[in-house]
Order: C-alpha cells, then structure tokens, then sequence
C-alpha cells in the first residue's frame, strides 16, 4: 500500500522554498505522493517547487475542479507539470457542486456525469493529438476541439500521458472513474463496507464498458484516523472525527452511505440539526456519533498500531492511504505507520 500526504494549504507569505521544502521532507519521510487541494488557492503552482525539490515523489491533485475550466487549458497546464516532474504527475479531478461552477466560477453545470465523461475524454483527445501528431478532431455534446496549429502544440511528453483519478460520491460519476479513468478518490465519507458493495461494482461495470478491468487501476483514499500519543490526544481527536462525521453525514447526497449501515434516522436527524439557527449545533451534532459509527468510519489505534489497523481494513481494497486527521496533530504521529504500511 502507498502512503500519501496532503499538503498543507497555503499561508500568507508561504514563500517558494517553504513549499520545496514540504516536497522534499516528504520523500525523505517515505511517503509516495504529495496532494495538492484546490480550495482557497490553485491546486498546480504548490507542486511546481515540490516537484524541483524531489526525485521519486508523485505529485497529484486532491483535487482540481474540472468544470471550473475547459478540457484544452487544463491539457496544458497538465501536460507541463507532468514534463517538469518528470512523468510524476497524477491528475485528480473533481465536479464540485452546482452553486460553486454557476456562481463561484460562472461557468455552465449539466448532467455532471456525462460532462464529467466527455470532459475526460475530450482531454486524452488533446493530449493523444500532442503525443502523435495527430489531427485534433474531439465532437462532443458538451465540448468540441477542432484546432491545433503546430504552433500551439507542445513537444510530447517523454513519459507518456498523467494519470487521471476522479473523486466521486455516487454511483453514476463512480462509474465514470471506472470508464475512462486511471483511479478513484472516494470522498471520506465512506466505510469498508460500502467501498466493497457500492464503489468497487460500480467501477468494475464502469471497467466493462470500456472492455478491462480493475488490473490497472487504483483507488486512492483519504481515510479518517483516529489516534494519539495519550488518552488525552486520543478523546480529543475522536471528538474532531465525531464532529467531521457529523458534518458529512447531514449532506444529503452523501445518504446513501449511511442507509447501507442502518443509520437513516440518524441523517435524518444530522440533516434537520444542521439547518437549525444554535450557534453550537456542530458540535452538539458530534454527540450523535457513537464509538460505533466512529470505529466504522474511522480507524481507531494507537500511532504503533494504526499502521496495522488501516492495513487490515484497507489492505488489498485501496492501492493509496493518506491520513485524513481534522484535528490539531504532529504530522510526525504518522510516521511508524508510513513505516510499517510501506513495509507490507
């Protein structure tokens, strides 16, 4: 299993060297990839010092909206950090929401899952044409590329074409990752259980359309965890876990995860808190979370055993781990575990 960080996101004044230094710590600690969010800044610029710092290091986002931007200006801007890292790019996508693409980035929102399929479709149509030489001809319902003068197109990539994953929540988009995607980024709110009786059949049908299978692909996962050096750590992290539970849990596309549990009353009642007017609702809404619905959304160990704990409950369902801990911690509780995990 590899083990993944996330970077951390941008500070004011977070210079160039503190960024190439984050790429070049991470290596050094053993972990494979290093994922770039894209909330309050761009997801790409962070990797580029990340990438001049590192030898071995994959760089990926976690992800980059995809209808915030057409298929031809996120080619580019792939295409070459996929050429300064070296063939060391993985690509993250994802769709956001509705009120984000229309409001937030004025651009158009319609049937996510088949623009999100052609969108990827039209991008390898571009990247094939750079690689081959190739007429540029991509006719699609949502998107259509039809010219590239010699003048615009890249050199090609001397180590081939970046890998795409695809962040999804339901069945149809995790369809699409399996259809013309290279991996998955299931959304954390998730469980062993629901990857092995949901995700996984519908990236296999996914696959089946595209006539392969899951030989060649991956599922990258940022899984919630639970640990500390004390009693004290420990009680205060589960407490952040319980309230990131909370809060995922009272979205309503993200029922269906619940329901597979048993747990619809308990959405029910998430989604009815969340739109009350108490100022503390977050945090009462985390009392709703007992050490049940924790441990099974959460792996819960000590730091000389979490590495164990995800193994057993991720091993062979997941190809990539990163620790998803939304509370105050010492990134260097992770390291016996990216020990031990790379060591399995």
């Amino acid at each position: 299993m590899y083990v993944d960080l996330k970077l951390p996101q941008p500070r004011q004044r977070q210079g160039l060297a503190e960024l190439a230094e984050a790429g070049r710590r991470a290596e050094h600690q053993g972990y494979d990839a290093l994922w770039s969010a894209e909330s309050a800044g761009d997801p790409f610029l962070p990797l580029v010092p990340a990438a001049q710092s590192t030898e071995h290091l994959r760089l990926g986002t976690a992800v980059a909206v995809a209808f915030a931007r057409n298929p031809m200006s996120l080619a580019y801007t792939a295409h070459h950090l996929q050429v300064l890292s070296g063939g060391r790019l993985l690509l993250g996508l994802g769709s956001q929401v509705k009120p984000h693409i229309e409001r937030r980035f004025g651009m158009p929102w319609s049937k996510p899952a088949a623009r999100m399929h052609e969108f990827i479709e039209a991008l390898r149509a571009i990247w094939t044409c750079w690689q081959t030489g190739s007429d540029l001809d991509f006719r699609g319902e949502f998107y259509s590329h039809t010219l590239m003068p010699p003048f615009f197109a890249p050199d090609p990539s001397p180590w081939g074409l970046p890998k795409i994953y695809l962040a999804a929540v339901g069945g149809r988009m995790t369809e699409v990752a399996g259809a013309v995607c290279d991996g998955l980024l299931p959304h954390p709110f998730t469980t062993e259980r629901f990857l092995r009786v949901q995700t996984i059949p519908m990236l296999e049908k996914g696959r089946r359309k595209s006539g392969r299978d899951l030989t060649d692909f991956s599922v990258s996962l940022s899984g919630l965890v639970v640990t500390g050096e004390t009693e004290e750590d420990m009680t205060r992290a589960a407490a952040g876990v319980r309230r990131q539970i909370a809060f995922y849990g009272s979205t309503p596309a993200y029922q269906d995860v619940l329901s597979l549990h048993g747990w619809e009353d308990l959405g029910t009642e998430l989604i009815a808190r969340s739109k009350s007017d108490d100022a503390d609702r977050w945090e009462r809404m985390g009392d709703l979370i007992d050490d049940e619905i924790l441990n099974t959304f959460a792996v819960v160990a000590e730091p000389d055993r979490l590495g164990a704990a995800v193994h057993a409950r991720f091993g062979g369902l997941v190809e990539r781990f990163s620790f998803y801990a939304p509370y105050d911690h010492d990134p260097a509780i992770w390291l016996p575990a990216v020990a031990e995990l790379n060591a399995s």
